[in-house]
């Protein structure tokens, strides 16, 4: 019976694995300088971008700059081995010089905290979130997913995964990632291409008649898959989406489609 009992497990375990993104495309050391536009391409502000290796884990760290000294900063930590494991996350506003709202997420403790100036006044949130490792991501870290999942994602697979998000208290939400076709799109004086992929929030059905939640989408350079563009809301759900491109320049055109990319 015991035997039994630990097969099972081995079993499930086993399983429950391999719904974890599998690592298939390393990463090093990487520096860039992306720009933030609205929707419509109309820049916004300058972004730099970093991503090292130190003491073993992937570390991401993204600052973008505004007029009249507005600041978003963003940072993240992974560990790379047969799976992607996010470990920390958390975005930060600061306007004048005072923190405006706070998001961070320390996935190894499963609490998600919260911080929101409302009338010149911080209100803190803190919740305790269920986190399957590998399986559930935030911020940057769906880009990452996104460049390990490519090759199934382009061969037509619908993959699902957890989303932390935050309006302002923090939520887990099952996302559906799909691969919505090559797309062309000019940055500054450049036409470029890239595979575009859609992250679809599973809201149930009770739930859309409170609460409205986008599709973010991703694109990605061709095979080796590098990040290309973003759009999305800009932090909670509700709130404008804005664009990420990785070229830095003045102009950003739509994406349109073209004809499908190359399954590699």
């Amino acid at each position: 019976m015991i035997t039994k009992i630990a097969v099972l497990i081995a079993a499930l375990f086993c399983s429950l694995s391999a719904l974890a993104v599998e690592v298939t495309e390393l990463q090093g050391s990487a520096h860039g300088f992306p720009t933030f536009f609205d929707v419509n391409g109309k820049k916004l502000g300058d972004g730099d971008f970093s991503q090292w290796i130190e003491d073993e884990r992937l570390h991401i760290r993204i600052i973008y700059k505004f007029e009249r000294a507005h600041r978003i900063e963003e940072r993240a930590l992974f560990r790379q081995g047969r799976e992607l494991i996010q470990e920390e996350w958390s975005w930060r506003e600061f306007a004048d010089g005072k923190l405006q709202r706070e998001y961070v997420v320390d996935f190894k403790s499963q609490i998600a905290t919260a911080q929101k100036r409302e009338k010149d006044e911080l209100k803190d949130w803190s919740e305790k979130i269920e986190v399957q490792p590998g399986q559930t991501f935030a911020g940057f870290g769906f880009t990452l997913a996104l460049q390990n999942l490519r090759k199934r994602l382009i061969n037509g697979e619908h993959i699902e995964l957890q989303a932390v998000g935050f309006s302002p208290k923090a939520r887990v939400v099952a996302v559906d990632l799909s691969h919505g076709g090559a797309s062309e799109m000019k940055m500054s004086d450049r036409m470029l291409q890239g595979d575009r992929f859609v992250i679809h929030p599973k809201i149930p059905a009770i739930a859309k008649l409170f609460v409205q939640v986008p599709d973010t989408q991703i694109w990605l350079t061709k095979f080796p898959a590098g990040f290309l563009r973003w759009e999305g809301p800009v932090a909670e759900p509700n709130e404008p989406i804005v664009r990420v491109d990785l070229i830095p320049g003045a102009q950003s055109g739509p994406a349109k489609p073209v004809q499908d990319s190359e399954r590699k």
